[in-house]
């Protein structure tokens, strides 16, 4: 009895044994990502990343602020090896907190252009999206616009919709205009838009659907929200004019990707990043929120192809980050609540 017990208990301990490097397998073929885009890991992109290579993905979902504190509570202990989220600004925060490191990847690199990267090599674009110049084709005829600083001449007085300043995507707007031109200059052009009595509205899509109302003729907002109405009313009358073409171009801003500092699985975090600005992951991952593709070979969505190339600002959108409360405290000054 005595050796049938020995003998049960070493199949006992073999059969833990087992399920313990069978569990480490397992953890060993996964990746955990903390991820602030609404889809929360159900793009057809990070699904067509675990066909290609086995490897699982664990998204767990949340704000940008709601994850930057998860991840500052857990520490070393965070299960996380990568952080997906919205706005350059909340990439650069990030990586200002000693939250991402380095990713050690020249393909990474060579799929996405310098100015949408981190200069110190801690995030990289998946995903880009113009702020621009939205009007109402009914009313405004594209030749009577042209950049952002003529939204501050006094024949747009109280025909305007904007979002508030405190807006995170128009933090990083009015951060990367003082990058290019310095506080002065921005300071008066806001100074204008804020004299010219401008509607606010809390929300993109708000805005888009005013101006077709013909609550105001012209509105900032980013691209794909528009892109986003237009798939399901192709009539509807609001076109996108891209800004500032003659001179430093249009706005754009980004979703992003790094790997935590802490992750344990860098390898696998390595090459999610790798496939995710791959062409082929680059057009899922654009199209499934009519963004544009951060890897300049893929192929944009048929209703952002359909508005035409335009120049971007290839000013680095880091300065989203790094002008953030500079930006915040001018728009205070110039009376742009």
């Amino acid at each position: 009895m005595g050796m049938s017990m020995n003998r049960a208990t070493r199949r006992t301990i073999a059969a833990a044994a087992l399920l313990g490097s069978l569990a480490s397998a397992a953890a060993a073929n996964e990746v955990v990502v903390y991820s602030a885009r609404s889809h929360y890991g159900q793009e057809p992109a990070i699904e067509a990343f675990t066909k290609k290579t086995g490897i699982q993905v664990k998204s767990h979902g949340g704000n940008s602020s709601e994850l930057f504190d998860r991840l500052k509570a857990e520490g070393d202990k965070t299960p996380a090896d990568v952080l997906i989220t919205v706005d350059a600004g909340n990439l650069w925060n990030a990586a200002q907190a000693g939250l991402l490191a380095k990713i050690d990847s020249p393909e990474t690199q060579a799929n996405v252009p310098a100015n949408l990267r981190d200069p110190g090599g801690r995030w990289v674009a998946l995903t880009m999206r113009a702020r621009t110049i939205m009007y109402n084709t009914r009313k405004v005829k594209p030749e009577e616009l042209s950049t952002y600083e003529a939204l501050a001449d006094p024949k747009w007085k109280n025909r305007i919709c904007l979002r508030t300043s405190g807006y995170i995507y128009n933090q990083s707007f009015l951060a990367t205009m003082i990058k290019r031109q310095g506080e002065p200059k921005v300071e008066t052009v806001v100074r204008g838009w804020a004299a010219n009595n401008p509607t606010l509205i809390n929300g993109d899509t708000k805005i888009l659907e005013a101006i077709a109302a013909g609550q105001c003729d012209v509105g900032i907002t980013n691209t794909y929200y528009l892109a986003r109405i237009l798939a399901k009313d192709p009539a509807f009358p609001v076109a996108p004019f891209f800004a500032n073409q003659q001179g430093t171009g249009t706005h754009v801003n980004i979703s992003g990707a790094g790997i935590i500092a802490h992750a344990k699985k860098k390898a696998n975090a390595v090459k999610l990043l790798e496939f995710l600005t791959s062409p082929e992951a680059q057009q899922m991952f654009a199209d499934s929120n009519f963004e544009y593709p951060a890897n300049p070979q893929a192929v944009v969505n048929p209703i952002l192809a359909r508005w035409g190339t335009f120049k971007q600002d290839d000013i680095n959108v880091a300065a989203a980050g790094e002008l953030q409360a500079a930006a915040t405290k001018l728009a205070d000054r110039a009376g742009y609540k």
